[in-house]
């Protein structure tokens, strides 16, 4: 679990950045909000409304959440109508949001190394990836999946010791679709994000 929330630390870092590659924005960006974490840890821990207005204007310009709410649906996204789709969206973007938020709080100082870059920029698809030094313990590796669109580079899936974060989420949505449909899964998504 500490793997995870490590990984999930690293997420939320992709501030505005103007026509930068995919590696390039990782590195400035998960340095930013390090440096932001360093900095501004016991206000962020006295009120986390401002860990999720962070995250909210560094991390959702980057990334493709109806892409990473395909991905978590797998083969039940055909069954989404597209009045639920953007609601699906939605209710999973603010529970990702408030999942990497609360992720935030576990960082302590661990040092990031950047490895080379899987694929190519001319590929239009590249996986950036990263390891997390743990004192007495392995690197963890974390893989960012992003993909080249008409808004720039978009983040669509990130994986930590090699595990989904987004289709982790796959199982249960196919439980709360095949228990209740469509409805009931935004349901579910709704009573998650009340919590």
């Amino acid at each position: 679990m500490k793997n995870i929330i490590v990984g999930l630390i690293l997420l939320v870092s992709f501030p505005v950045m103007a026509a930068t590659g995919p590696e390039q924005l990782v590195r400035q960006t998960v340095e930013s909000v390090v440096d932001q974490l360093k900095a501004n840890m016991d206000t962020f821990k006295s009120d986390p409304q401002k860990v999720y207005k962070m995250v909210d204007d560094l991390v959702l310009p980057h990334f493709d959440f109806v892409a990473m709410t395909d991905l978590a649906l797998g083969s039940y996204k055909d069954d989404v109508g597209t009045d639920q789709k953007p609601e699906i969206v939605s209710e999973f973007r603010q529970l990702l949001v408030r999942t990497y938020s609360s992720a935030l709080f576990e960082y302590t100082d661990q040092e990031l190394i950047f490895l080379p870059m899987e694929g190519t920029e001319a590929e239009g698809e590249v996986t950036v990836r990263i390891e997390i030094e743990q004192a007495g313990g392995f690197p963890i590796p974390i893989n960012y999946t992003l993909r080249l669109g008409d808004d720039g580079w978009k983040v669509f899936d990130v994986s930590v010791d090699e595990v989904s974060l987004v289709t982790n989420y796959r199982s249960s949505f196919a439980r709360a679709i095949k228990k209740n449909g469509v409805d009931g899964l935004i349901k579910t998504l709704q009573e998650r994000n009340q919590e």
